[in-house]
């Protein structure tokens, strides 16, 4: 990972849960064979696939050194919290790792590079602080020209933060692969940065270059690919996240967007409001503050999304990724088919059912495309 081999300890203290641990939920389902263990002390003594449902028989342990005893030699911060701060009772932690001469991995927006004790720490000991969120210097404007490129952009949409927009990315470019399709990943997040190796977390760039940036990695993977899979971020409607999303729409300039949903959220989870069995409340209204943030119709999301794009550059929705985790399997195959009723789309959980449609309507989308361009 990030250059080099090796077998890390996720550090994911009181947080590993799918919606809490979710960078160490992408490292485990697309490199667990990275992964010697999983640390949080309150689900010691558990697997991954039991308290995330992936990960199979990895461990989840109790402390730094419990991890080492299974062939531990990195640490990896498996969470992204509010604030992007360091836990205060993490420190010690990563101490601990830093003095065993391990790299220490994180996508938080405070950068432990820069932090003078453990930066020193690291240099004593040989060990390596990497900060995925750390950006170029340079500061790219887009002019839309990944619209221009002759491989088809597509951009992964959501109705909300964190419902599987990276996850959905990650499986269909999978199966255009395994389809024969050329097809690239463009990261714009620290998990898919980390699972890809490459990439810019477009939330720790200015606001005026992250159009610039998603723009730059188009150009960059259109080099050599038919097909680019954009990772998406936010969500339009969000009252927090929704000009990251607006940025990556006119910096990609997708001709294809993938509509991304979690079963059951009715309403934007709202961050620094925690209700007491510690979900985001989402409907709650704090002083000044905004009440619930109602999720349309999943056809006024379409409608909405291909709007937005048409004022850069036109992209139609072409299939929904749904995230069904919490229905059982009939549950989920009769959301499927609500989900295309309503939007006349092709519908699919790519983890649960396989990213197949989905990889069929791009194709189609390619190859309408192509047609289009022939007639003209």
């Amino acid at each position: 990972m990030l250059g080099k081999r090796r077998r890390l300890a996720v550090l994911a203290e009181g947080s590993f849960t799918p919606l809490d641990g979710k960078t160490a939920v992408g490292v485990l389902r697309y490199r667990s064979d990275e992964v010697a263990a999983v640390i949080d002390s309150t689900r010691a003594g558990r697997s991954c696939e039991a308290c995330v449902g992936i990960g199979g028989a990895i461990p989840v342990v109790a402390d730094l050194a419990s991890a080492a005893a299974l062939g531990a030699d990195g640490l990896l911060i498996g969470i992204a919290p509010q604030g992007g701060e360091l836990p205060a009772t993490w420190r010690a932690i990563v101490r601990d790792a830093l003095g065993r001469g391990w790299d220490v991995l994180s996508g938080l927006h405070v950068f432990l590079a820069d932090d003078p004790e453990l930066a020193a720490l690291a240099r004593e000991r040989g060990g390596t602080l990497l900060d995925v969120r750390r950006t170029p210097a340079r500061r790219p404007i887009a002019t839309a020209r990944a619209a221009q490129v002759d491989a088809l952009v597509v951009l992964t949409v959501g109705s909300d933060c964190n419902v599987g927009k990276m996850t959905a990315a990650l499986e269909l470019r999978q199966e255009l692969t395994t389809r024969g399709v050329r097809a690239a990943f463009v990261a714009t997040g620290q998990t898919g940065i980390m699972v890809a190796d490459h990439g810019v977390a477009v939330d720790a760039v200015p606001a005026d270059f992250v159009a610039g940036f998603a723009e730059e990695m188009v150009l960059e993977a259109a080099r050599d690919a038919e097909v680019i899979v954009v990772e998406g971020q936010g969500a339009l409607r969000h009252p927090g996240y929704s000009g990251v999303t607006l940025a990556l729409m006119h910096g990609a300039a997708p001709a294809a967007m993938v509509l991304c949903h979690q079963c059951g959220r009715e309403s934007i989870r709202r961050t620094g409001s925690r209700g007491a069995r510690g979900q985001d409340a989402a409907t709650s209204r704090g002083p000044g503050g905004i009440g619930e943030v109602v999720i349309p119709t999943l056809g006024q999301l379409v409608r909405e999304y291909e709007e937005t794009a048409a004022w850069v550059s036109p992209a139609r929705v072409v299939a929904v990724a749904l995230n069904t985790r919490d229905l059982d399997e009939r549950g989920a195959r009769a959301a499927l088919v609500e989900a295309a009723g309503e939007t006349g789309l092709v519908a699919s959980d790519p983890v649960r059912f396989g990213a197949g449609p989905l990889a069929e309507a791009v194709l189609a989308a390619r190859a309408a495309r192509r047609g289009h361009a022939t007639a003209s």
